[in-house]
């Protein structure tokens, strides 16, 4: 079925659309983002259950951006009475002048940016879902994740904890400006199992996710990802510590998204080329990988958690090569950020929520596959790891350094698998150095969305990222 749009937004549209005439003659540009997302969440353990509605993206509100004299000034409203435009935008207009006035008393000269365009749009958007979180019963779910738990504590007695948990939003999104009319609802789920075991003191994890574009009944994945996260957590209680070292590795496509998303997602959010503040503008038509390496990014390179029609200044998704066969071709940009740059905004538009400003942020971070299988990969190597599973990750932009935490490490002897495990490995390189060091990729993709991204620790959104396994060389400790 289509995910229907929100009834609330299309009851407050024509008061938006009066809103907009109202203050459009005060100002060159008016536009509104009217949001309405509903969600469900069950989270089960041993110990404790809990049922909620709201996940990292459930929200309901209005933005509004207008543009005069070189400057763009915004005003966000939890509520909004549609019988009452005119009492609005009587409070806009108070709030925005005395910010104006606030900038001119103080001295403070705004970054000159031009006017966006607004050209006509009329879009209407509801993606495909078999069930919605809001019309969804918990408390079969709940019942179903307390079995799963169960199931996963009798696998071994050094379990000592089982965990589950299920997040479904229901997204839509309303952006209008003078010329632009344009509706978009979907849905996305996300769920994990975790395990935690213990041996002589030692505690150990192991976690699996699943995610995608669709409705709660992804959780019926669930199981599947329960017996991997059972089976890691004993596994690791096996585990040694690694010699520090440069190694040549196989990146599980998990931790091939770790490393997309760690070398290339904020080094080239182009809003950080505007303050000079990423390597990854010096870089642009230059090498920064092997010809091997072929990189999108956008809302419609692939399907997951955040993969929308238009993002949050009413640009149209999109696709980007940033990197084709290790050229890295350009970057993603928000659209004051692509004024700014005299460049074309990518649909990376994105906010934490109605209330927060707009950055340039990642949705599906993708490298492209290859011809080479995984066999092939563990056979040529003489001394080595296979890498999966992510713990964590982050990047230093202005230098291009990267650090990934990776769950753990299947050693790698004369083209074999030995069957030692190490754990925890830390990652660390410089990006050029570890892209171009790939040399082999596999046709198998999967990408992976069950999580968040910051930006400086705060402006929390959805993204994905994934790809294929691959061969490269990195220092491992």
């Amino acid at each position: 079925m289509k995910a229907p749009f929100s009834a609330y937004l299309s009851g407050i549209k024509p008061g938006l659309q009066q809103l907009i005439r109202l203050l459009r003659p005060d100002y060159d540009y008016v536009s509104v983002l009217a949001t309405d997302s509903k969600g469900l969440t069950v989270r089960i353990s041993r110990h404790a259950r809990s049922v909620g509605s709201e996940t990292m993206t459930t929200e309901r509100g209005v933005v509004v951006r207008v543009y005069r004299d070189g400057q763009y000034s915004e005003y966000a409203l939890s509520c909004f009475d549609p019988a009452r435009p005119e009492a609005a935008a009587a409070e806009i207009r108070q709030a925005l002048d005395a910010q104006l006035a606030l900038l001119a008393k103080t001295g403070v000269k705004p970054y000159p940016t031009p006017l966006l365009p607004d050209e006509p749009v009329t879009l209407f958007v509801e993606k495909e879902t078999e069930l919605l979180p809001e019309e969804t019963d918990a408390k079969p779910l709940v019942d179903k994740l307390s079995a799963l738990i169960d199931k996963m504590g009798e696998q071994s007695e050094e379990l000592i904890e089982c965990m589950a948990s299920a997040q479904s939003t229901h997204v839509c999104k309303l952006f209008l400006t003078e010329n632009r009319d344009m509706s978009q609802s979907y849905v996305y789920s996300e769920g994990s199992a975790a395990a935690v075991a213990m041996r002589e003191g030692r505690n150990q994890i192991g976690y699996q996710s699943v995610s995608g574009l669709c409705g709660p009944e992804l959780f019926d994945q669930l199981p599947a990802a329960g017996d991997k996260a059972v089976k890691t957590a004993l596994e690791l209680l096996d585990a040694g510590r690694i010699e520090p070292g440069e190694y040549e590795i196989i990146a599980s496509p998990e931790v091939t998204g770790l490393i997309a998303h760690e070398a290339f997602g904020h080094g080239v959010e182009m809003d950080m080329f505007v303050k000079n503040r990423a390597l990854g503008k010096e870089y642009i038509g230059k090498r920064v990988g092997s010809n091997r390496v072929t990189m999108h990014e956008g809302a419609l390179c692939a399907e997951n958690v955040t993969s929308y029609a238009f993002d949050d200044e009413g640009t149209l998704a999109g696709d980007v090569t940033e990197i084709e066969n290790g050229i890295l071709k350009t970057g993603i940009c928000d659209a004051l950020s692509a004024l700014r740059l005299g460049i074309q905004p990518t649909g990376n538009g994105k906010r934490q929520n109605f209330a927060h400003k707009v950055y340039t942020r990642m949705t599906n971070t993708v490298f492209d596959s290859g011809t080479d299988s995984l066999e092939d990969m563990i056979a040529s190597i003489e001394d080595g790891y296979l890498l999966e599973g992510m713990e964590s990750g982050m990047e230093d932009p202005k230098h291009w350094g990267i650090q990934c935490i990776i769950k753990m490490g299947r050693e790698i002897k004369h083209g074999k698998l030995t069957g030692k495990i190490v754990a925890p490995i830390i990652m660390t390189g410089y990006v050029p150095d570890l892209l171009g060091n790939i040399s082999m990729l596999s046709p198998h993709r999967e990408i992976f969305g069950a999580g968040g991204c910051g930006k400086g620790y705060k402006e929390w959104v959805k993204v994905s990222d994934g790809g294929p396994y691959l061969k490269t060389k990195a220092r491992l400790g």
